[in-house]
């Protein structure tokens, strides 16, 4: 079993940034890929970006890429999203989510057996 807990959301301009965590409870942290995921009022929820267990590879959705990135600490439990030139259409509730098996489907909601409550962002214009 794995506790997920993000923070660091909140309310920024559009052009500013924001550094999101997701502490994660367990002794097998490391053996998880990793992704976050986001949804908007009346949207679906949607696949940002995703790490593997080793952080060696990282994936991103196309609208986040060259803004967004994501990491991970293992030896803290923890990953992060470090969201650059922020827009208003990134405003979403964002969640973290924990795959065992680290399948080649990082983008997709099934892939993953682990979630996060979510954490508010707002980008005004």
């Amino acid at each position: 079993q794995v506790q997920l807990v993000e923070s660091g959301g909140g309310l920024v301009q559009a052009g500013g940034s924001l550094r999101l965590s997701c502490a994660a409870s367990g002794r097998t942290f490391s053996n998880y890929a990793m992704g976050w995921f986001r949804q908007a009022p009346g949207k679906e929820r949607e696949f940002v970006a995703a790490i593997s267990w080793s952080g060696g590879s990282a994936y991103y959705a196309a609208s986040v890429k060259g803004r967004f990135t994501i990491s991970r600490d293992n030896a803290k439990n923890t990953i992060y999203l470090q969201m650059n030139t922020l827009k208003p259409e990134d405003t979403a509730v964002y969640c973290c989510a924990a795959d065992r098996s680290g399948s080649r489907y990082y983008d997709s909601i099934l892939s993953y057996d682990y979630w996060g409550q979510g954490t508010q962002v707002t980008v005004s214009s």
